[in-house]
Order: structure tokens, then C-alpha cells, then sequence
């Protein structure tokens, strides 16, 4: 099922945890909702790049988003985040392209140099840029 041209169901919601842990990663009607926005979201972001936009994870159940240690407020839950990569381009560098885009979302954060992730809000996008690394914890900024 295409959520839009060039994103689908499947790869929102594929999960090798998912699968491993037995955990059901089947989102509500709710965050099917919230996943279309995402995806046309990512739209926009692939023809800023004017590449193909790879999502390595997407949609999280509330299980599997504890079961993986993520943030229990955390917008993947919703269907609201995509930690992404583009073919071509350093995460830093995708990340600084987004970020000097007009694009409006509520947090892009340079995780560990590997991946972007961006994610929306339901409430006003804030623009909000972020770095982890290593032993840093979050820090302001693409840094």
C-alpha cells in the first residue's frame, strides 16, 4: 500500500526488532493518518534532494519503541517521525540541506553522523536542530 508516489506501508512500518521480538508494529487508524503527512513530508525532502529518501525506521508501536529503548514521548509513536538517509549524501550533509530549506518540521537531529532524523508535530513545528553523538547526549545545533 503506497501512502504516497514513493513510500510505502511496509517500509514505514518494517522492523527487523519487530520481527525478531515477535512485537506487532501495526499502526492505529490515528497514526496512518499522521504516517501519509509524514510521507508527503518526505516528498518534500526528496525533491529538495532530488534523490531517493531511505527510511531505516519509521512508524514504532508504543512496545516496540520500549522494547528498542526509545524516548516514550517519542514521535515515532505517532507516526510523526522517520530516521532517514539519502543515497549520495553524508547524514550531515542531508541534514544541513534540510536545515537551510524553507521546510517546516518540528525536530531534525544528526544522530551519531549515520542518520537523520526528522519529525513532525501536531501542535506547530518548531524547527528545532539537534546533534547526538557518542557520549555527548543532545547538543543544540548541527555540530
Amino acid at each position: 500500500m503506497y501512502l504516497t508516489e514513493h513510500f510505502t506501508l511496509p517500509e514505514m512500518t518494517m522492523s527487523e526488532s519487530a520481527a525478531r521480538l515477535g512485537i506487532d508494529n501495526t499502526p492505529d487508524a490515528a497514526a496512518l493518518v499522521n504516517l501519509h503527512r509524514l510521507c508527503t513530508f518526505l516528498e518534500t525532502v526528496r525533491q529538495l534532494v532530488d534523490k531517493p529518501v531511505l527510511v531505516s525506521s519509521g512508524y514504532r508501536s508504543r512496545a516496540l519503541n520500549s522494547a528498542i529503548g526509545g524516548s516514550p514521548n517519542s514521535a515515532h509513536i505517532q507516526g510523526l517521525a522517520a530516521d532517514i538517509n539519502v543515497p549520495g549524501l553524508t547524514a550531515a550533509a542531508l541534514a544541513q540541506r534540510v536545515a537551510d530549506s524553507p521546510l517546516m518540521f518540528d525536530q531534525l537531529i544528526l544522530e551519531y553522523d549515520q542518520w537523520v532524523h526528522l519529525g513532525l508535530s501536531l501542535s506547530g513545528e518548531r524547527r528545532q536542530l539537534l546533534t547526538i553523538r557518542k557520549g555527548t547526549g543532545y547538543l543544540p545545533g548541527l555540530v
